[in-house]
């Protein structure tokens, strides 16, 4: 915020995709809703990770707990979130994550038509493709323009679970992609 942002997004302690990033508490929260409303900024909240049917409770505790905060969006990628999301916080814009790995307009319609304000497309979209994209929809489209390069779709990856037990759907990426190799 000091050097300019107009917006930051964070993850709470649960159902991000940073599980090891030392994330935000509900009182870390309210701190950071504090500071970015003061300075007329933007709070985003992830809650991007595919979730198992045994989340969904806490889920909706957190959400309940999470709606006097005004969070001015919440970023999500599994449809059982949002449809979660609509049902407690209904007014509460949502964006989608990278993590839904959304390549094409057709995509891009369909989760505007869902509710979807903001759509953070695939990692590997080429300028061309963000182009074609951006003139066929009315939806707000964001990019991410450097980070990990996941070797699946915007991280529909396996191959952290697989080597290391660490799924990379459940926020717990080892980054296999980035580790040296030798035949």
């Amino acid at each position: 915020l000091d050097c300019g942002a107009d917006a930051v997004y964070l993850g709470s302690q649960r159902f991000g995709l940073r599980a090891a990033a030392g994330n935000f508490s509900h009182d870390d929260l309210i701190t950071a809703r504090e500071a970015t409303s003061r300075r007329g900024k933007k709070l985003y909240l992830t809650l991007n990770a595919y979730l198992t049917p045994a989340d969904f409770s806490a889920l909706e505790k957190d959400l309940h707990e999470l709606r006097h905060l005004q969070i001015d969006a919440y970023i999500v990628s599994d449809p059982g979130v949002l449809s979660v999301v609509r049902r407690i916080d209904p007014d509460r814009q949502v964006h989608l994550s990278t993590q839904a790995n959304t390549t094409n307009a057709a995509a891009v319609g369909f989760w505007h038509q869902s509710g979807i304000s903001r759509v953070n497309l695939a990692r590997e979209m080429t300028i061309g493709d963000i182009r074609a994209i951006g003139s066929e929809t009315e939806a707000e489209l964001e990019v991410f323009v450097h980070g990990a390069m996941c070797i699946a779709y915007s991280g529909r990856c396996l191959l952290s679970a697989a080597l290391t037990g660490r799924s990379a759907n459940q926020g717990a990426c080892s980054h296999p992609c980035r580790w040296g190799y030798a035949l």
